[in-house]
């Protein structure tokens, strides 16, 4: 897998996961570089292929909201993935990283709890299309 610094025009390549679909609907231009303005980021290759996308969007000194727009093929980099993800996670500045999970995205829960996030609460209708999601922490 071949880690780049995330661009705009990345989102296009994109083949989202099924969980993830209904935020394809905000990839373009605008979207893209707010994601590059909000803080660091990257995205992911295997060969040609992209894999995914994240980063972190900064909220105040010790503070910011984790994000992650994966591939319906990532599975096959997974590992690589995670570690890239979690190696950036315990090398970013903050105290504390935020993420939200759709609440029926059991793969969702159990990555950000594997990237040691703790799940903090409920939000009702927070999904642009009025589903549910979970609160996560992750703290230093």
């Amino acid at each position: 897998m071949n880690i780049v610094p995330f661009q705009a025009s990345h989102l296009y390549d994109l083949s989202l996961q099924e969980s993830q679909l209904g935020f394809s609907m905000y990839f373009d231009e605008k979207y893209g570089a707010a994601l590059k303005r909000g803080g660091p980021c990257f995205s992911g290759f295997d060969g040609e292929q992209m894999i995914g996308c994240a980063g972190i969007i900064h909220q105040w000194d010790n503070r910011a909201i984790a994000w992650a727009l994966l591939s319906n093929d990532c599975g096959k980099c997974f590992v690589k993935i995670h570690k890239a993800v979690r190696n950036f996670l315990d090398m970013a500045d903050y105290n504390r990283v935020e993420a939200y999970v759709d609440a029926d995205f059991e793969q969702g829960h159990r990555w950000v709890e594997m990237l040691k996030f703790e799940q903090e609460g409920l939000m009702r209708q927070f999904n642009p299309d009025g589903r549910d999601a979970y609160m996560y922490a992750r703290l230093k």
